[in-house]
């Protein structure tokens, strides 16, 4: 089992108050991952849970008991750092099975669970290696095994792919999904990363100022942001947000042309994903527009549009189209993709 609950937890530094009364139920088996700006709380949450901070109010609950003021090596969890922390004159097997050594675990049984962690991560051949013989991939997957050695109640992840290259972070993420599948355990994972966010995550936690913002799936949480923060937050490149006026079901922008917003009455911005907007001729679509920067990715094209008093949109489009720096364009909002918040910032959900 690896159910975790928090019930109104804070953290207080002195006067300074650094998480704000959270509430949140993590099931027995999800992969929830926590994702913030810097500063926002999200390494300080994990870090209660693991007990490496101490918890100035409310619970931290482990499967039920109250581990509140239980130090880290009564709750049952395994943490992984950003930095792998591995002995350099121990072997692969060795630090894998160091833990398991100094409690005092016979010979056979340490050989075992090495030998099980190594068959899950793809090190069998590495087991007599020294970390510095290994890949930054390699020794972070090896920091995973210490942890999988010690059969922990849930597994607890710090940025562990951060010091990583792009094209090992993509490996790496696919291994730690892999392993989420293979061991069905709990997994709380920190990371400013958006992509291992959406691509890894059953829910995702979005903190903001040491509270919580929304809770739910990659898809919940982009296609239906609970408010202005979580709708710029999640989202790569983020969603566009532009002034707007809504009366009648129909929502108004300055020096463009209306749209139906059923529902929506009393919103003052209208957001729109980059994908969800279509190019045409100018005095076409919502709103007329000049090019001021396109970037070729292959696939897409990513153009910033100048849209006047509107401000500066990001716009999604085919990487075969041919767009010029200067071109006027037309930008029509696909139908049942614009989303409205109100003046508290709060989604108007239509």
């Amino acid at each position: 089992m690896g159910a975790i609950t928090l019930n109104a937890v804070e953290k207080w530094y002195g006067d300074v108050q650094v998480i704000k009364g959270v509430d949140l139920e993590i099931n027995d088996g999800e992969f929830v991952i926590f994702v913030g700006p810097s500063g926002c709380g999200k390494s300080t949450l994990l870090r209660m849970i693991a007990g490496l901070e101490e918890t100035s109010r409310g619970q931290v609950m482990i499967d039920g008991r109250d581990a509140t003021a239980e130090p880290p090596s009564k709750r049952g969890l395994a943490m992984v750092f950003q930095s792998y922390a591995l002995y350099p004159h121990m072997s692969v097997a060795e630090n894998m099975g160091f833990s398991l050594k100094t409690a005092g675990a016979p010979k056979a049984e340490i050989e075992e669970k090495v030998a099980e962690a190594a068959r899950a991560l793809r090190l069998e051949e590495y087991l007599e290696r020294r970390p510095k013989d290994l890949s930054g991939g390699q020794r972070q997957r090896v920091a995973i095994g210490r942890s999988i050695v010690r059969d922990p109640t849930a597994f607890l992840f710090d940025e562990p792919l951060s010091n990583l290259d792009a094209a090992l972070r993509v490996e790496m993420r696919y291994e730690i999904a892999k392993l989420h599948e293979q061991l069905d355990s709990t997994m709380i994972y920190v990371t400013h990363d958006q992509v291992e966010a959406m691509t890894l995550a059953d829910r995702i936690v979005v903190l903001s100022a040491g509270k919580i913002e929304q809770v739910g799936s990659p898809r919940e949480l982009y296609e239906r942001p609970g408010n202005l923060f979580v709708a710029q937050f999640i989202g790569s490149p983020k969603m566009n947000i532009l002034p707007c006026t809504v009366s009648g079901g129909a929502f108004h922008i300055q020096d463009g042309r209306s749209g139906p917003a059923q529902g929506a009455d009393g919103a003052v911005n209208l957001g729109i994903r980059p994908e969800a907007i279509e190019l045409g001729e100018p005095g076409t679509g919502h709103l007329d527009g000049v090019v001021d920067l396109v970037e070729y990715l292959g696939a897409d094209n990513y153009l910033v549009i100048d849209c006047g008093t509107s401000g500066k949109l990001t716009v999604r489009a085919d990487g075969e189209e041919v767009i010029r720096v200067g071109d006027q364009v037309g930008l029509c909002f696909s139908e049942g993709r614009t989303h409205f918040f109100d003046t508290a910032g709060l989604a108007l959900q239509m």
